[in-house]
């Protein structure tokens, strides 16, 4: 696995926050929140492929929704910070903090993965 000072080389201060802080972006803010290319959302520590377009949907939420994770490449972790009750959700190669899980989204899962813009990069030669 990368060193910290790895990632401090590699990403923006505002992504390293989010990534290896979890922080999180401004709702409406991120570039892939009305972002609707077809291709494949990658890590943006590690690169590698954790979401698709094919399950991207609008949540209206401000950030980046998907309804499912490509197999195998998502960790979930309890998060009871802010008085709050919630999943957090992490690359599983690199433990980069994506954002949460909810039991709100739509048809076939019924979840939405709400992530932040910052913790990804899109390709759309992968798809």
């Amino acid at each position: 696995m990368a060193s910290d000072q790895d990632y401090k080389d590699k990403l923006s201060p505002e992504a390293y926050a989010v990534c290896r802080l979890a922080a999180t972006e401004r709702p409406f803010t991120g570039k892939y929140n009305d972002h609707w290319l077809v291709g494949n959302y990658h890590c943006a520590c590690c690169e590698r492929a954790l979401f698709t377009s094919e399950t991207k949907f609008n949540a209206g939420c401000g950030w980046p929704s998907f309804y499912d994770c490509i197999e195998d490449t998502v960790a979930y972790l309890e998060d009871n910070s802010h008085g709050m009750r919630r999943i957090e959700i992490q690359c599983k190669a690199c433990e980069s903090h994506l954002g949460h899980v909810f039991d709100d989204g739509p048809a076939p899962t019924g979840k939405r993965y709400c992530v932040n813009s910052l913790s990804l990069i899109f390709d759309a030669e992968l798809a």
